[in-house]
């Protein structure tokens, strides 16, 4: 039992439920089999997962979060890593690895993503996460 869980880490994916972008882009990215389950989570929900970034200081509204085995990956560093571990077959996978396997690619380009989905939200007048209250 403890080898199965080495070679397949727990994953776990939190991100934005109400982000029609970001509900799109978790249905339509595929892991490898070999990786293991990709576990979904909503950061508008209350979770375990929710809970353990809220008292890590993620927060969700500057990206969503990948949990690797132990590790969070927060914002442009959880994509490049989703994107590493996803399959290449269809176009939109296929995509995807051509724009985020290069995790220096990722970082320039994140902020835009990041730009598309508040202005996404401020349109659809959805409200931010608000998971960690702001520093004063």
């Amino acid at each position: 039992m403890q080898e199965d869980a080495a070679a397949n880490p727990r994953l776990r994916l939190v991100y934005d439920g109400e982000c029609p972008m970001c509900r799109r882009y978790v249905r339509w990215q595929r892991i490898r089999k070999e990786v293991g389950e990709l576990e979904l989570i909503d950061a508008r929900q209350e979770s375990e997962a929710r809970r353990e970034l809220t008292a890590s200081g993620i927060d969700l509204d500057q990206g969503f979060a990948l949990q690797i085995g132990e590790r969070w990956y927060h914002g442009s560093e959880a994509l490049h890593r989703l994107t590493l571990l996803g399959t290449r077959s269809g176009v939109f996978n296929r995509a995807m690895y051509r724009l985020f396997a290069s995790q220096q690619r990722t970082e320039r380009l994140y902020p835009l993503l990041k730009a598309c989905r508040n202005g996404l939200l401020s349109l659809l007048g959805i409200d931010k996460i608000r998971n960690v209250k702001p520093r004063r």
